[in-house]
């Protein structure tokens, strides 16, 4: 239907669990602190699907049709926050040659929350029959259940292998830095209400994006680029190490993380990447000279926040096309990285470590990489849910492949206590 979209957003009163409102077998959401957007439980008016073997790059034609569709928007919006009006959330393809599709998805009713203040926003064709503004409904959780996962296409000793495979192309030159992720896979019960993965998360790991989208659900800790009224922000994170059993182990394990020249190196890779992918759209670009370190519930990053203005009249779909893929999941020089990475991983990424968050009308959006996830997929109407989950680490010349195999180890539990 090529009917133009009609978009109101309310005020409505405040809401306690954003989740109760989304649907169970395959929820819409963006969360961090509680705060955030869910789609509610029903219609979805638009999706945009961009397989692979499309003639443009597949950021670059989603970005494209996001314009085309949302150009012609009638919007109703008083409140004028983050996530009100016209919002498509979005997961792409970690690699132009996945297999997996990248997608837009607009739903036709959300609710969301930013500091305090509550909405609901209806978005319909201007062509529909049903003109009235519809109730937002919750959904009682289903019952607790339980995943199973173990070693997929990736073994623990192949992937040593591949991480001295890939030391030995670092150490010829070939290379600086490559990220090389392993993954587990297994199912869970069919009918299981996924809204609970992505509350376990949400709560466990408030600081992060914990997010939903097509079946793709995780918690993660870095911000890819986020754009609001033409500010442009970002966070770098690389380096990484696992948080310490007490106080003492936990200082110790943060000094060497802050004094560890392979570390340091690394993150300086990631941070002059996402410079240099957005100084051709911004004005103003500045990054803390020194990384900071983030701490999670179970590790340490190094961090470093970037800032700037918007300086033409792009989006932050168009960003997330410049920045992506980072030298942070990918490596550096990021051609030769993406070549090491389909030769030296024996299986399709799909959206792990693609671009995942939401964009509105305006092109303001905040965007994420797929870090600590799940795809979730399913064979057929009753059928067990199939569940892949990814983590990988940087590679860089003195890697040590049994550390790199314990820092996947670390990355994956956050998503495998909740699978539990």
């Amino acid at each position: 239907m090529s009917s133009r979209l009609v978009v109101e957003t309310r005020e409505i009163d405040p809401v306690e669990d954003l989740l109760a409102y989304a649907d169970p077998a395959n929820p819409l959401a963006w969360l961090r602190r509680g705060d955030g957007i869910v789609a509610v439980d029903g219609g979805i008016v638009a999706t945009i699907r961009i397989p692979a073997g499309t003639e443009q790059l597949r950021s670059q034609a989603i970005a494209t049709a996001w314009r085309d569709l949302a150009q012609d928007a009638e919007i109703t919006d008083p409140l004028t926050l983050p996530g009100t009006g016209l919002v498509a959330f979005g997961a792409l393809t970690f690699d132009e040659d996945s297999a997996a599709d990248s997608v837009l998805i607009v739903p036709s009713l959300i609710v969301g929350r930013h500091r305090g203040r509550t909405w609901a926003t209806s978005i319909r064709r201007s062509a529909s029959t049903d003109t009235g503004f519809p109730d937002a409904a919750t959904q009682a959780y289903g019952p607790h259940w339980a995943g199973t996962v173990g070693p997929g296409d990736q073994s623990p000793q192949g992937y040593q292998d591949s991480v001295r495979r890939a030391l030995e192309r670092i150490g010829a030159g070939e290379l600086s830095k490559v990220v090389l992720a392993r993954d587990l896979t297994g199912s869970i019960p069919a009918g299981s209400d996924l809204r609970r993965l992505v509350r376990a998360l949400s709560t466990g790991y408030p600081d992060t994006w914990a997010f939903a989208v097509d079946r793709l659900i995780g918690a993660s800790p870095e911000t890819l680029v986020t754009v609001q009224e033409r500010t442009v922000t970002a966070r770098v994170l690389a380096g990484t190490i696992g948080r310490g059993a007490d106080a003492d182990a936990d200082t110790e394990a943060s000094a060497h993380l802050a004094s560890s020249t392979k570390d340091l190196d690394e993150h300086q890779y990631a941070v002059q990447s996402v410079l240099a992918s957005l100084r051709p759209h911004t004005r103003a670009l500045a990054a803390s000279e020194q990384p900071f370190l983030l701490k999670l519930p179970n590790l340490f990053h190094l961090a470093t926040d970037v800032e700037g203005e918007l300086a033409d009249g792009g989006s932050s779909l168009d960003l997330v096309g410049a920045l992506h893929p980072t030298a942070a999941v990918a490596g550096t020089p990021t051609p030769a990285a993406i070549a090491a990475i389909r030769e030296l991983e024996p299986f399709d990424r799909g959206r792990y470590a693609g671009p995942v968050g939401w964009v509105d009308a305006a092109g303001n959006g905040e965007w994420a990489i797929a870090l600590r996830c799940a795809q979730f997929t399913t064979a057929g109407e009753g059928a067990e849910l199939a569940v892949t989950a990814y983590a990988g680490a940087g590679i860089v010349a003195g890697s040590d492949p049994e550390s790199e195999l314990l820092e996947t180890r670390v990355k994956f539990r956050p998503l495998v206590d909740a699978l539990a």
